[in-house]
């Protein structure tokens, strides 16, 4: 840390200079897209939480799993690549047909509804961000290829 000294009439005063954390650019872009009438799509992974917005007007809001902490779901700014209403999703220890309503945007990463398990706010995923079957089927017919999704702590 730095140190300051003041003298202000004849008195020193010492203050401790403390950096200001610099925002983060997950921080950035949300406050961006709050600011337009974008439809976006933000991941809170501390509080298990999506949140669909249009611009700076939350929309939709549900509990989610994410990953694991073996199988972590990644921060960063991404967007909708594919939309499946059906994917067959496999790794080396699963191996899940018919995954419905299924989004992805960021390689193998998407947002899907999951019929296996209703640990909901709980991070059980391996990555994906697993939502109840129903609110899926609403995110997958309001969001679109291109739509921005924000994942963050």
């Amino acid at each position: 840390m730095l140190g300051l000294s003041l003298l202000i009439w004849g008195a020193s005063i010492a203050h401790e200079i403390v950096p200001v954390q610099a925002e983060t650019t997950t921080d950035t872009k949300m406050a961006a897209l709050k600011q337009s009438s974008t439809r976006w799509i933000e991941v809170n992974v501390s509080t298990q939480r999506l949140i669909a917005w249009e611009g700076g007007v939350p929309v939709y809001a549900v509990i989610v799993s994410t990953g694991t902490d073996d199988h972590p779901t990644p921060p960063g700014t991404y967007t909708i690549q594919s939309k499946h209403r059906t994917a067959r999703m496999q790794g080396d220890d699963y191996d899940v047909p018919d995954v419905p309503f299924t989004m992805y945007y960021y390689g193998g990463y998407a947002i899907h509804g999951a019929y296996w398990h209703r640990r909901f706010g709980t991070p059980v995923s391996h990555g994906c961000v697993n939502v109840a079957v129903n609110h899926a089927e609403w995110l997958f017919n309001w969001a679109s290829i291109g739509t921005p999704v924000i994942v963050h702590f």
